[in-house]
């Protein structure tokens, strides 16, 4: 991790027994890459991975705040909830429980779940890194390496979307 990415599309990856890291560069400040991460879900976030799937996701959530839910609003309005925030510092750092189990189904239990850290560090006015660590897989029983393992393609092509929609987003600077 300690090498330097060139490329903001570049996701370093490095999977642990019981989790997973990614790090890689977004144009742009720290602020912005944390609120298209928070704000923008339903921009980036990839929608054959919702329950609601691409043909009737209405929009992907996050409230702001320790104890905000992430959630997901499908047909008719039905709102399903994966996940609860831990830790809400922006532009610094963000933890989430991820209640989503190998099978797809919710895990209400928080102490069964996997849990989400996604850090931003300012590089300069211009440039962000983010790392981020999917953790404690084992809390998912038998299935936990099997899902690791899709998981680590999974937040590759998810980053590689925030990316995208970083670059897209990114505010004017005056002249």
């Amino acid at each position: 991790m300690g090498q330097e990415l060139t490329d903001p599309a570049d996701i370093r990856q490095d999977a642990g027994q019981f989790s997973l890291r990614c790090s890689l560069l977004v144009p742009g400040s720290a602020e912005h890459a944390f609120t298209v991460f928070t704000d923008e879900l339903t921009d980036w976030w990839v929608t054959e991975y919702t329950w609601s799937g691409p043909d009737a996701l209405a929009e992907l959530g996050m409230e702001p705040r320790a104890g905000g839910m992430l959630y997901e609003i499908g047909p008719y309005g039905f709102r399903a909830d994966w996940g609860r925030v831990l830790t809400w510092d922006p532009p610094r750092r963000l933890v989430f429980v991820w209640q989503i189990g190998p099978d797809r189904a919710p895990v209400p239990d928080p102490a069964r779940a996997s849990e989400v850290e996604v850090l931003f560090h300012a590089e300069g006015p211009e440039r962000t890194r983010v790392d981020l660590e999917h953790r404690h897989f084992d809390r998912h029983g038998e299935a936990a390496e099997g899902y690791r393992k899709a998981l680590t393609a999974g937040w590759h092509e998810l980053l590689t979307r925030y990316v995208a929609t970083v670059s897209r987003h990114r505010p004017s600077t005056p002249a």
